[in-house]
């Protein structure tokens, strides 16, 4: 069996642990709301790529010194594997959120949560719920191991402050947007990067690592502090990807309808594009950004590629992969670097 197979096996087992905790007694919940809990958790956790959580399986086999995952025992691989979930439940938990804050209607190719029968505005509960479960899955698993008395405890605190850290960037993302009115120069560089670095880079890529690290029984400061330095550069080259795709992508491939300049966003093409625009082209700009109208739209789209943003594009894109690339080699051979490259390997020339 394929690692990715069993670790999705691992969703179904995890959601049937939620649902006897839910129907024990001291809960005691009715059936119509484990029913909502477990269609919640069905519909938003297990349908995107997962490499989040594959990521801190991958991790974790590094720091064990295993050739494989399949080389670990049974319960390290599930050890892992639960672990890799809660990732996967945090993303769920942001992408609800987001989609409700955003207006979107796509994601992951299927109708976005809350636009479902009967879900509505009740969503934002759901999404709380999400996240309240990956506290619960890590007590159910970690707590009170006899050979690591602070696993736990160490797992509870990275999410703590890695959830604080994306809350803040969804925090500058969204008071970026003034309100819905255009202001481009609040458009920079630095602006984007802090954005990025909040909201994507920690709990995308730093995050996956840091778990898979702390399970394996890395304790060294330096190491983490090193991780983290690369896989920041990795989020942000990661999210600059999705700001184009969201421009430039095909939503039949991407799974979502793009809404970034309707939404007023700092993005990476726009940031870019700033900086190759005449005055004339601003105007124009300033004039179409953040209007819920296609023609407006498919204006500042053309200006986009009238400054060239589809070929600057690929460049950046190489030339980022081959930095990450030389940043990686540098660790070896003092640190495990499997997890790095399987995210890096993951991410470059993706289309979704």
């Amino acid at each position: 069996m394929s690692v990715r197979q069993e670790f999705l096996d691992t969703f179904g087992e995890i959601v049937d642990v939620l649902e006897a905790e839910m129907g024990a007694q001291g809960l005691a919940l009715p059936p119509e709301a484990i029913a909502r809990v477990r269609r919640c958790a069905e519909y938003n956790v297990p349908h995107g790529k997962l490499n989040r959580g594959l990521a801190v399986v991958e991790c974790y086999r590094a720091f064990r010194g295993a050739h494989s995952v399949q080389a670990l025992g049974a319960r390290e691989r599930q050890d892992a594997y639960w672990l890799g979930w809660c990732v996967e439940w945090l993303q769920a938990f942001f992408l609800v959120a987001d989609d409700i804050m955003d207006g979107s209607k796509t994601r992951r190719g299927r109708t976005c949560y809350y636009l479902l029968d009967k879900i509505g505005l009740d969503a934002v509960n759901d999404a709380l719920l999400l996240e309240a479960h990956i506290y619960r899955l890590l007590r159910q698993r970690f707590r009170g191991r006899a050979d690591d008395a602070e696993l736990h405890a160490d797992l509870v605190d990275i999410f703590q402050e890695v959830t604080f850290h994306t809350e803040l960037g969804q925090m500058l993302d969204l008071t970026c947007q003034a309100g819905g009115q255009v202001d481009l120069s609040r458009f920079t560089e630095e602006t984007l990067h802090r954005i990025y670095r909040f909201k994507t880079c920690m709990y995308s890529f730093y995050l996956p690592v840091a778990l898979g690290m702390r399970l394996a029984g890395e304790r060294d400061p330096q190491r983490y502090r090193q991780a983290e330095a690369i896989l920041v550069e990795m989020g942000k080259f990661f999210q600059a990807q999705d700001d184009y795709l969201d421009c430039f992508g095909d939503p039949a491939v991407t799974g979502k309808i793009g809404t970034d300049i309707e939404e007023n966003k700092c993005t990476w093409p726009v940031v870019e594009a700033l900086k190759r625009m005449s005055d004339e082209q601003r105007a124009v700009l300033a004039a179409n950004y953040a209007r819920r109208d296609a023609d407006c739209v498919e204006r500042v789209k053309q200006l986009y590629r009238e400054v060239g943003i589809p070929e600057a594009f690929p460049a950046y894109e190489t030339q980022s992969y081959q930095a990450l690339q030389q940043q990686i080699e540098q660790l070896r051979p003092e640190m495990p670097v499997g997890a790095l490259e399987f995210l890096l390997n993951k991410i470059y020339k993706r289309s979704k």
